[in-house]
């Protein structure tokens, strides 16, 4: 589930339920964290890690909504603030010899990314 909110210069995306441990994502957004969209893009495409997928659309869905949607340029737009928060485990049972089961713990996480514009950024801070 993806959730979309603009406010301002800033574009936030919420990606909630992504099945995958919470410090293998945060591994991959503490290397992103503070990076333009470009950059972004080629250290995520070049990673060898299952975890940068999912985190690798929720920045593309970001970049397409704050073109789209506030008419921002993509080459303005740099990682604000991104974080990942533990989800709900999902719980499973799974057969083993002599009728047993074994119990197979799935964990889930929150990934929010917040993109904002550079160059409208910088000009707000200039007038202060």
């Amino acid at each position: 589930m993806i959730k979309n909110s603009t406010s301002g210069t800033e574009v936030k995306v919420l990606a909630q339920y992504i099945c995958m441990s919470v410090f293998k994502a945060r591994r991959i957004i503490n290397s992103i964290r503070g990076r333009s969209y470009e950059e972004t893009l080629m250290i995520l495409e070049l990673m060898p890690y299952r975890a940068s997928y999912p985190i690798l659309k929720l920045v593309y869905s970001a970049a397409a909504n704050a073109s789209h949607n506030m008419g921002l340029n993509k080459v303005d737009l740099f990682i604000s603030k991104a974080e990942v928060n533990g989800g709900p485990i999902v719980k499973k049972l799974r057969p083993r010899a002599q009728g047993r089961s074994y119990p197979v713990k799935k964990p889930t996480c929150h990934i929010t990314i917040v993109l904002k514009d550079k160059s409208k950024s910088f000009l707000n801070e200039s007038k202060i």
